[in-house]
């Protein structure tokens, strides 16, 4: 039974049935098996080595690592004082996220912790989430419902004669909203409400305005499944990408409301005797966030959170694909108890709502994630001074990438295949941090041939169909404009490189691409420099690691990048040279989480602070220096006195 000998003997003796497996294959990656197997179990800090080599007790083996926690209620809290150890204190009226199930949520009560994803190992989480989206569907069929998302302006709902329909992009019959069709009209209104409502709520204390960030989180994390089941149907995204961007969406909240309480109670700048000196924020006015439709409730959960946070006025505009998922996130605040007029919302076409919102002298700031060539529009726009306009405009703008990962010659095949895969295929390919381009360093022995075999191998066993069924790793794109760029592409593809992998085994309704791998691609081609957003990788293949580097540099964006490699001395280069805002070592690319990797790029990806990072709110609002003379002032009496 090989190591695990002592559990096989442990099993029978409490009379249950136990299967014994071993790998089948080749003898060369057999023994790499073996290998990694032996150094995980006899390394030093290897729980099983300490237990059965060493003897320790149980006790001391499942004692918590920091000296510092102990047990305490239901998970492991703080024995210190969290102002000492640099925690924000809660608002009294929130209360940190509550323990999931098997497992604590935070270390230190305050801390912020992200939320843990689903366990879709448990029957019990698969049938919930599975009967949650059966009744989103049936209500989606009810003839007798017409599902309508207005525009919100000041509280108030509004419908306009025309209007847009979202639709499940699986089945694009079925309609999941009737949204209105906003434009510049709406969009004044918008603004004067913002206005109006913004110096009271500039006004409002930090610890009550994070109070409302905290309960929308509190809201969203009590509809989790119901907020999932939506992304599933409009956005089209299996289980686990739904749940991960409901979980995103409530770990925005949770960090930036800690963000802005960690502001609030300075402590920035030094006071020498005599002298009070207090760096202080405020919010900078009113700000639009036009979000995108592939992460349509965490992304603009973050634009929105950071700005009510810090004291501003909110004018949504959400993605014409997904506005019932992002009315969602209006409903969560407005539960939350923000005041009428600070958020509103305005479903539209974004060269109809959108571009006369950025263009307005009244807005102070736009934050945007989407398209290149809509993002440098918006950049060129809001750099416009225009009359009656009092302040420079700040953009925020995330706006894609084309993202390598580089496999190094003696990287582990077992670890870069799935990372490869999960990287280039996840969610279809639409993500801005996807992996479209694979640089495989390879001189001449085989590597590369190994890799794209069993790169192919993957990707053939990936289930392809409708993201309500369980276990559907590949759904479909979002509207038939995406389905038609990128079929554009894999049509291409033959004339650019050698077509290893090109499936057609999708659904005949729904906007679906099959997974398609191209190798041979030259680095000038269309597949290697533009941004395709659908499940397409270019394979490229070079002699070193100094062309790896310079060739996954070769393009005008800079958002992430990956290598996959054992040695130390090219990891540390790559960490070094290569130009991404976000890069990845022996990991997916993909999947940033808020408070651990902040996320955005630079050069042509974007322009901005890093979104779920320390400085991100510090874009939201003015610094203000207030400096006072605190001796006191003694009485110099006149000739007459």
């Amino acid at each position: 039974y090989g190591m695990a000998e002592p559990i096989h003997r442990a099993v029978n003796r409490l009379g249950l049935r136990l299967r014994v497996y071993a790998p089948v294959g080749d003898l060369l990656p057999g023994m790499a098996y073996l290998v990694r197997r032996l150094l995980e179990n006899t390394a030093n800090e290897s729980f099983v080595r300490r237990r059965f080599v060493e003897g320790r007790e149980l006790d001391e083996l499942l004692a918590p690592p920091d000296p510092e926690l102990v047990l305490a209620g239901p998970g492991w809290r703080s024995s210190g004082d969290p102002a000492q150890s640099g925690d924000a204190a809660l608002p009294a009226d929130v209360q940190p996220a509550p323990d999931p199930p098997g497992g604590p949520s935070a270390v230190r009560s305050g801390d912020y912790q992200p939320e843990p994803v689903a366990e879709w190992r448990d029957r019990s989480v698969r049938e919930a989430f599975g009967k949650t989206i059966d009744r989103t569907g049936e209500r989606l069929n009810r003839r007798d419902s017409q599902p309508v998302v207005p525009a919100i302006i000041g509280g108030r709902k509004v419908m306009t004669t025309e209007t847009i329909a979202s639709v499940d992009p699986a089945e694009p019959s079925t309609v999941v909203a009737l949204s209105p069709r906003c434009g510049p009209g709406e969009a004044e209104e918008a603004l004067a409400v913002a206005l109006e409502a913004w110096p009271a709520w500039a006004a409002t204390p930090a610890a009550q305005r994070a109070g409302v960030v905290f309960r929308a989180a509190a809201w969203m994390r009590q509809r989790r499944h119901e907020l999932a089941a939506l992304e599933v149907v409009e956005a089209g995204k299996p289980w686990p990408d739904a749940d991960a961007d409901v979980c995103e969406a409530i770990d925005f909240c949770e960090f930036y409301g800690r963000q802005m309480l960690r502001l609030d109670a300075g402590g920035q700048v030094a006071s020498p005797a005599g002298e009070s000196n207090a760096l202080r924020y405020r919010g900078r006015g009113v700000g639009v966030v036009i979000s995108p439709w592939n992460f349509p409730l965490a992304i603009p959960a973050g634009m929105v959170a950071a700005a009510l946070v810090t004291g501003n006025a909110v004018i949504f505009k959400p993605a014409e694909q997904t506005p019932a998922v992002a009315a969602k996130l209006v409903e969560a605040f407005t539960a939350a108890g923000l005041p009428e007029g600070v958020l509103n919302f305005l479903p539209g076409l974004g060269e109809e709502v959108g571009a006369p919102l950025v263009e307005h002298p009244a807005v102070s700031f736009v934050v945007f994630t989407g398209s290149l060539s809509v993002g440098l529009g918006i950049v060129e726009a809001a750099a416009a001074h225009r009359p009656g306009q009092r302040q420079v405009k700040r953009v925020v703008a995330e706006m894609g990438g084309k993202n390598a990962v580089i496999v190094d010659a003696d990287a582990d095949l077992d670890q870069a295949v799935p990372i490869v895969v999960a990287s280039a295929f996840g969610y279809s390919g639409q993500k801005c941090s996807a992996c479209s381009r694979l640089i495989v360093v390879d001189s001449g022995g085989g590597g590369a041939e190994q890799l794209v075999e069993r790169l192919v191998g993957r990707a053939q066993g990936l289930r392809i169909g409708h993201p309500r069924e369980m276990g559907v790793d590949i759904g479909p794109l979002i509207d038939s404009e995406a389905q038609g760029r990128v079929r554009s592409y894999v049509e291409a593809a033959g004339a650019e490189g050698k077509v290893v992998l090109a499936r057609d085994d999708v659904p005949a309704t729904g906007f679906f691409v099959g997974p398609t791998i191209v190798t041979d691609v030259a680095p000038d081609s269309r597949l290697a420099t533009e941004e395709i957003f659908g499940p397409v990788l270019a394979v490229m293949r070079v002699d070193t690691f100094d062309e790896a580097l310079d060739l996954a540099n070769r393009t005008d964006y800079a958002l992430t990048a990956g290598v996959v490699s054992r040695s130390p001395s090219h990891i540390e280069r790559a960490v070094q040279e290569l130009r991404a805002g976000n890069i990845y070592v022996n990991r997916a690319i993909t999947g940033a989480v808020v408070g651990r990797q902040p996320f955005g790029g630079f050069g042509l990806s974007g322009v901005g602070s890093k979104a779920g990072g320390p400085d991100y709110l510090l874009q939201f609002v003015d610094p203000v220096t207030v400096s006072e003379n605190t001796l006191r002032q003694g009485f110099a009496p006149g000739d007459g006195d």
